[in-house]
């Protein structure tokens, strides 16, 4: 497989293998995960799907790790108003980049609710 700056990409022949259409968004993001604290940290988007978000934070969390985020969709995304969403899930990949301050964090999401303003 051909690879572009480290990673690899899909060549003409290989089938695409995500599932589920991604959205190239920065989006705020407020994660909070378990780590014997209890800790939230916020975090930015890189990309966002139905089944899964990639964020980039300040601390290297586990593959394998629980965690919880909350997020809004914009109009452009929900194709109505913009929609707050609080997801369970687990962290599947975490790319570490030395020259980089953040760390880069695939999860899947197993969990989800639309929030209204009032709820925290």
């Amino acid at each position: 497989m051909p690879e572009t700056e480290g990673k690899p990409v899909p060549s003409a022949t290989e089938p695409e293998q995500r599932g589920t259409r991604r959205f190239a968004l920065q989006l705020p993001v407020s994660v909070k995960y378990a780590d014997g604290k209890n800790q939230d940290e916020s975090a930015l988007t890189r990309d966002v799907s139905a089944r899964g978000v990639y964020f980039y934070v300040d601390s290297k969390l586990a593959v394998g790790s629980d965690l919880e985020f909350t997020l809004t969709l914009p109009s452009e995304i929900t194709l109505t108003d913009s929609i707050r969403v609080r997801c369970k899930g687990k962290v599947v990949r975490v790319e570490e980049n030395p020259s980089a301050s953040k760390v880069g964090v695939a999860a899947a999401i197993e969990q989800y609710d639309f929030i209204s303003d009032t709820q925290t």
